[in-house]
Order: C-alpha cells, then sequence, then structure tokens
C-alpha cells in the first residue's frame, strides 16, 4: 500500500498492469536469463543500413518540418501509403479511413475510449491478448470470454455468450479477435468462418475489432497469402475496425501502427487522441514512410516469413528432443508464439519461479483469460532469441519442469487442451 492511494481516482486504481511486461523486466534484473515471455522480433534482422541512410537523409537539415509537430491523424504520406498496404490486403480505404497511432496498444486503447461505457460487456476470446485485456479492463470493461476451437473462436459458444450477456441487461460494446496467428495461440481463422462472424455481427448489429499485427508472417510450410485475408476487407457496412502495425515487419522502436475503420469512426478517434499525444512521432512516420516507398518493407517479408518459420522449427524440435510427449502444442502457421501444453496437474504459474531459477522465463497460460483460470498452458515466443539460445532455454525449462514433475508427483504425459 502507498500513501498516495487514496488520492487515486478509481478508474485508475482499478487498472492493472500488463504480465509480460513484467515478466520481461526480469531480463534486466537476471543475467543470461532466456526470455521466451515479450514477442519481440529479431533485432539481428532490422534493416540497419536502411534506417540510417533514411534518417540521414531526413535529418540533413533541408525540411524544417522533419522535427515539428504533425497532424493528429499521422503525416500525410504514411497515411496514404497504408491506403495502399491495406488495399494488398484486400482492402478498400480513403486517407478518411485511417489514422496513424504510438503502436498498437495506443490504438486498443483509443478503441477503448471510443466503444466501451463502464460496465459494457467486451467480447473475447478464450485465450487473448494481454494487451487487449489491460487497454479493455482500464477503460472499465466486463470482460467475457469465448471458448476457442481448433481454428479459432467457437461460433456456437459466441452465440450463447451474446444470449447471455443481453439477458443480463450489458450493452455489447464490440467482439475483439486476432484471426491471424493469434496471440497467444497461434491459431489461424478460416475464411468460411470469418464470413460467418460477419454475418453474425451484421445480425446483431455488434461491431467487431480485428487485431492483425502477424498478418505478413505466415509460413510458407503452413499458410498461404490468401489465408490471412482481414474480415475487414469484406466489410460492406462498416462493421469492423481493423488494427494494423509496422512493429513487427520494421521495428518496434518507431511505434508506428495503424487503425482502419469507417470515416465516421476515424473522425471520433482522432478527437480521443488529441488528449492523448496530440501528435504522433512524426520523425518516426517519416522513416516509416520512407521504408516503405523505398520498397524495402516489401523486400524484406519474404526473409522475414523464412526466418521465424525456421526459429518455429528449432523450437520445436527442441521441445520433441528435451520433452517428448511431456509436452503438446498445436503447429503455428505464422507468428512469434507457440502455445504449449503441459503435462496434467501441472500448473505454470506454479512452474515459473523454478523456471526462473534455471534462467528460463515464459508467460504462464492464466495471464490470457479473462475468467481467472490457470493450469498447465504456457506461451513460448520464438521470435527473439537466436536458435543456439532456443535451444538451450528448452533445455532449462525441461529441466524445471521434470523438477518439478519430480516435486508434485505427476507423472502423465500431456495431451492436447482446447486452446
Amino acid at each position: 500500500m502507498s500513501s498516495h492511494d487514496r488520492r487515486f481516482s478509481q478508474a485508475a486504481a482499478a487498472m492493472q498492469g500488463s504480465a509480460i511486461r513484467k515478466m520481461g523486466a526480469l531480463g534486466v534484473r537476471v543475467p543470461d536469463l532466456i526470455s521466451f515471455a515479450p514477442g519481440f522480433p529479431a533485432p539481428e534482422v532490422f534493416a540497419w543500413e536502411e534506417f540510417r541512410e533514411a534518417a540521414r537523409t531526413l535529418l540533413d537539415g533541408s525540411d524544417g518540418t522533419v522535427l515539428q509537430y504533425g497532424p493528429t491523424r499521422g503525416y500525410l504520406p504514411l497515411v496514404e501509403a497504408v491506403t495502399k498496404i491495406v488495399a494488398g490486403r484486400g482492402m478498400t480505404a480513403s486517407a478518411d479511413e485511417v489514422i496513424i497511432t504510438s503502436g498498437s496498444q495506443q490504438a486498443l486503447d483509443l478503441t477503448a475510449r471510443a466503444f466501451i461505457n463502464p460496465g459494457d460487456a467486451v467480447l473475447v476470446e478464450l485465450p487473448t491478448y494481454t494487451g487487449a485485456i489491460t487497454a479493455f479492463h482500464n477503460a472499465q470493461g466486463h470482460l467475457v470470454g469465448v471458448e476457442q476451437g481448433p481454428d479459432g473462436i467457437d461460433l456456437d459458444d459466441l452465440d450463447r455468450v451474446l444470449s447471455r450477456e443481453l439477458r443480463e441487461g450489458r450493452r455489447i460494446a464490440f467482439l475483439y479477435l486476432v484471426p491471424n496467428f493469434q496471440n497467444p495461440t497461434g491459431l489461424l481463422i478460416g475464411l468460411d468462418k470469418r464470413a460467418r462472424l460477419r454475418e453474425w455481427a451484421a445480425r446483431n448489429d455488434i461491431l467487431i475489432v480485428e487485431d492483425d499485427p502477424y498478418g505478413a508472417l505466415y509460413f510458407d510450410d503452413a499458410a498461404t497469402e490468401a489465408e490471412t485475408r482481414p474480415i475487414k476487407a469484406d466489410d460492406a457496412d462498416g462493421r469492423v475496425v481493423y488494427l494494423s502495425s509496422f512493429s513487427k515487419t520494421l521495428a518496434p522502436g518507431f511505434r508506428v501502427a495503424w487503425i482502419v475503420a469507417a470515416g465516421a469512426i476515424i473522425e471520433k478517434l482522432e478527437v480521443i487522441k488529441q488528449s492523448t499525444d496530440l501528435c504522433t512521432g512524426a520523425l518516426d512516420q517519416r522513416i516509416v514512410h520512407r521504408m516503405w516507398a523505398n520498397g524495402v518493407l516489401a523486400a524484406r517479408l519474404p526473409g522475414l516469413r523464412s526466418f521465424y518459420q525456421h526459429k518455429r522449427r528449432v523450437m520445436e524440435q527442441a521441445l520433441r528432443r528435451e520433452l517428448g510427449d511431456l509436452i503438446s502444442w498445436s503447429e503455428p502457421k505464422g507468428g512469434f508464439f507457440l502455445w504449449a501444453t503441459l503435462p496434467p496437474g501441472m500448473d505454470t504459474d506454479a512452474l515459473l519461479p523454478r523456471a526462473i531459477e534455471k534462467k528460463v522465463v515464459y508467460v504462464a497460460g492464466s495471464a490470457f483469460f479473462v475468467d481467472g483460470r490457470t493450469g498447465r498452458l504456457a506461451r513460448l515466443a520464438f521470435s527473439a532469441a537466436t536458435p543456439d539460445r532456443i535451444e538451450e532455454g528448452i533445455r532449462r525449462l525441461a529441466l524445471a519442469v521434470r523438477e518439478e514433475m519430480g516435486a508434485t508427483g505427476s507423472t502423465q504425459a500431456a495431451r492436447p487442451a482446447r486452446a
């Protein structure tokens, strides 16, 4: 307890932080820690020379506006570039339907502020992204979980949950989804289910917030670009709010993401954004725009897909070698994460201190559930660590698992669990 606790507003007092950020901070305090916690891109694939050249050109002093305040909506050439980027994903959007944000987390926060009244039901998958949980919780939404099947959100359970919430008199703010290589499960929602979700939203007059940071990072051995077609691409009535980012494909340090939505929604988001940062980072946006205009982004994507696909394979091979049938998972078809199921009777929250002793860390599955469940699930990010560190980290994790099994008397092999 702090002497300042009584000074906080009710909203501030109820706010919660990110479990992933807490795990990420461990790396500073624990030497030689191998972290499978945060979904960081690998720094060795950043386009360092291209970034240096873009910065040199922009900072030559010939254009005074480079370091000036910029418009809340974003640097106009970048806004226009986003319309072309999303056109490549099947969407038609004008500049009036785009706003640039300071990373996807700000996009989630703005969306929460725009649509959530205190106590409104926000429908999310079980499990779902922790950053979204934080944003929606801090906006005082009532987060309601919907079960997943092997191909993403369970539509039958979605109907059951919706009916229950309406019977209880709750307003539905929106349905939040990560259709492409979901964080944390890595699941890919099929095109038929995407169409059925649009029909569901139209039938029930509900917005869909579609978060798509990983869609460009599909693995050629498991998915195709066509399978990642956004729900927004076939949105005929402006019912889908689409979020995406340059963080995973260029670099997260620039904090440049975007929202595509109906013009009236973008206008309201711009007003809300004026009270949070007034102007997004203009230099960041100009550098990102130059990387797009010079073709760097498009040229890098095939290599990034191959790079992260290889890391996924390294982690899977290490898990099979070190843990055998004590662990199971659904092979991710893209993205940064592997969603692991450990032996029956094991609790990944309880295992975490033992793993940290072995100098390896992950995110326990409980962080991704809004219904309070705990259990034997864990998210392992394979994106940032080198292949050698992935193999060593899995070796350390296996030691922790076997010691925990000995301490708890758990000897059963893992079976696939519902994601």
